[in-house]
């Protein structure tokens, strides 16, 4: 559905809005006098959201949309709507563990997606929409299977968790035009009917914790 809707308008998008994303991830944020900046890189279906949702929060410096996961180098968005180059949809989070933990970044995640649907989310379907969590190294892999089982007890989701633990080869930057896309195209119909109505909800519940940054309310 996302990718029907996508090439629509892609060609205007292109041409309207160029290199928009630049300005929405290299914002300016308060961070740690002395942060010493931590990523992680994760999928959890359309990019779109995950990454507007992410870049609202305190302690996040940058949320940015690509692919991992796969077998094909610089690979486009059109390449890996095929779900034949292996990767997946992900955001990179680049972030100061002294204001954000890696478990807030977590219980995020898992509040963004649906767990238990193997290669789907909604009616985006496709391993390139898989729930995926992607580690640097063993340590890293210890705390996403905490925070797997942790997510789990909550019993927010039912079913069985199907996230997949990866480690982490490659993370490549996807085209310019989707970094930042729903602030720039709230009124593209997939993100009016799915991907705002899913951040109010995101919205509400952590701004309610106090997770936001005050711009984000």
């Amino acid at each position: 559905m996302k990718k029907i809707l996508f090439f629509v308008i892609s060609l205007i998008i292109i041409s309207c809005n160029g290199q928009e994303g630049k300005t929405v991830n290299n914002k300016t944020k308060k961070m740690n006098s002395n942060k010493k900046m931590e990523q992680l890189v994760f999928g959890g279906g359309c990019f779109w959201c995950v990454e507007s949702c992410f870049n609202m929060l305190n302690g996040v410096e940058s949320a940015i949309s690509g692919f991992a996961g796969g077998h094909k180098d610089n690979p486009t968005y059109e390449e890996v709507s095929t779900g034949e180059t292996g990767h997946a949809e992900v955001v990179q989070i680049t972030y100061d563990p002294l204001v954000i933990s890696y478990e807030q970044l977590m219980e995020v995640f898992f509040f963004l997606h649906d767990p238990t649907t193997l290669n789907r989310q909604g009616n985006d379907v496709g391993t390139q929409y898989r729930s995926v969590i992607f580690y640097k190294d063993e340590a890293e892999k210890a705390k996403a299977q905490a925070a797997i089982k942790l997510s789990e007890s909550s019993g927010k989701w039912s079913g069985t968790y199907v996230t997949e633990l990866a480690p982490l080869e490659k993370f490549w930057t996807a085209e310019s035009y989707h970094q930042g896309y729903y602030n720039q195209n709230p009124n593209q119909p997939y993100c009016s009917a799915v991907v705002g109505p899913k951040i109010q909800k995101f919205k509400k519940y952590f701004g309610e914790k106090g997770w936001l940054e005050a711009d984000a309310q």
